[in-house]
């Protein structure tokens, strides 16, 4: 398997686009289910789960079609009848967003098979919720032998759906499956992150009436059909705090193009604590530090706008060489600090007592060998090695490849003294 290869020290300064959202691309990918038009999708990343997703969707009936047109990268989908209602573990294990076209394919078709996701290697993420809404809306659901077995022969019906704890996933998925529901849904206690927004717009493009999305309660209108659009997807946040992170870890100056700065606005200010300056544009954000070392800092994690579970990782990298102990506390996902013993063999110091990490910044990391656990914690260990003395090799990084397009490419040209080792393959994920 491949392996990424960085040599710690030098600056980055540069120009950095951002693209488009792979944690929103892949639910607008599952609405493509939901019409017999065609669905295109612009500023569309080319990840390894975007292509997983388009697998399936393609076993499902889709043809998706990738290419570069006037607007950028883009997908077009077209499903006009759904040949096959099965999505099969081989497909929905590697990635767990992909059983979200369980709630489309009920929708449209009336009954669905489609295998339960299996485990998850940042903690437990159930999808009780997700069936829970699906049976609010009139779906029989049966459980066998790991598979979802979801049927509304005569349609689905608007509801009222609320859920216990907030849930992106679940929310969005009640909505991708509430569209074509007959009456009026309404979700409350609603994931409010931008990626719902991002949703909502494009659905109501489609024809859909949706209101609310980016507050608690969301409100859906069922329509009969939906029709195509076109659609621009929302640029990726965690990719945005990403490389802000990496900016102010490595020092320089990077300016972060075609992204929105109050999608990261908590991130932001934690920079800014800690010595960084990042000032805000029309199209992005640029980051800057001298050199001198940054002051640690601590975060707690909470849903947007709150500091991202997913910039966890990033910004405890960031307070490894900070001067002080910073605190950084993990309240989405249990079991979310495997990143820590790998950064430790950099050098750090980090302690983790439950779902509380504790850093004592240290004056120089060493480069070593370390190996990628899940996707966010991947890139963390990258943005170490960018100031480890000497050479730090990561492996496993198909995560990598999961989430972030041509991360190689844009930090090179920056300045980053970074490769990638190919290997044999990649692994069976």
């Amino acid at each position: 398997m491949d392996r990424i290869a960085i040599t710690g020290g030098a600056q980055l300064n540069g120009v950095i686009p951002v693209s488009g959202a792979k944690n929103s691309a892949i639910k607008l990918m599952a609405a493509s289910l939901l019409t017999d038009e065609p669905l295109r999708l612009t500023n569309m990343p080319r990840l390894a789960d975007t292509r997983f997703l388009g697998k399936l969707l393609t076993r499902l009936g889709v043809s998706v079609t990738e290419s570069d047109g006037p607007d950028g990268q883009q997908t077009i989908l077209h499903a006009p009848e759904i040949t096959s209602g099965f999505a099969p573990y081989d497909l929905v294990r590697q990635m767990r967003a992909s059983f979200n076209v369980l709630g489309p394919l009920v929708a449209r078709s009336g009954q669905a098979k489609v295998s339960l996701p299996g485990g998850c290697t940042i903690g437990a993420r159930p999808v009780d919720l997700h069936l829970q809404a699906l049976e609010a809306l009139g779906a029989k659901i049966d459980l066998h032998e790991g598979y979802v077995y979801a049927q509304a022969p005569r349609g689905l019906k608007g509801a009222e759906i609320v859920f216990p704890i907030v849930s992106v996933g679940a929310t969005e998925h009640a909505m991708l499956a509430a569209v074509l529901a007959d009456g009026v849904t309404v979700i409350r206690n609603a994931a409010c992150e931008p990626e719902l927004v991002d949703l909502q717009e494009c659905l109501n493009a489609m024809g859909a009436k949706v209101e609310g999305a980016g507050t608690p309660t969301v409100t859906i209108t069922g329509v009969a059909r939906l029709k195509g659009a076109t659609h621009s997807v929302i640029p990726d946040r965690i990719e945005m705090g990403t490389y802000a992170v990496a900016a102010a870890m490595a020092g320089g100056e990077v300016r972060l193009t075609n992204a929105r700065p109050e999608l990261i606005e908590s991130l932001s200010v934690k920079l800014e604590e800690a010595g960084a300056t990042v000032v805000r544009t029309e199209d992005g954000v640029i980051v800057k530090r001298n050199g001198s070392r940054l002051n640690a800092v601590d975060i707690e994690t909470a849903p947007f706008p709150g500091f991202a579970t997913d910039l966890q990782a990033q910004f405890m990298a960031l307070m490894t060489t900070a001067n002080g102990e910073s605190h950084i506390r993990e309240t989405i996902f249990e079991n979310r600090f495997m990143h820590a013993p790998e950064l430790m063999r950099l050098g750090a110091d980090i302690s983790v007592h439950g779902g509380e990490a504790r850093v004592r910044g240290v004056a120089q990391l060493e480069g070593a060998e370390v190996m990628a656990t899940d996707l966010r914690a991947s890139v963390s260990l990258v943005i170490a090695g960018l100031v480890a003395r000497g050479e730090t090799v990561v492996s496993r990084i198909y995560h990598l490849d999961r989430g972030f397009e041509r991360l190689e490419e844009k930090l090179g040209a920056c300045g980053a003294q970074v490769r990638r080792i190919k290997g044999d393959g990649e692994p069976e994920l």
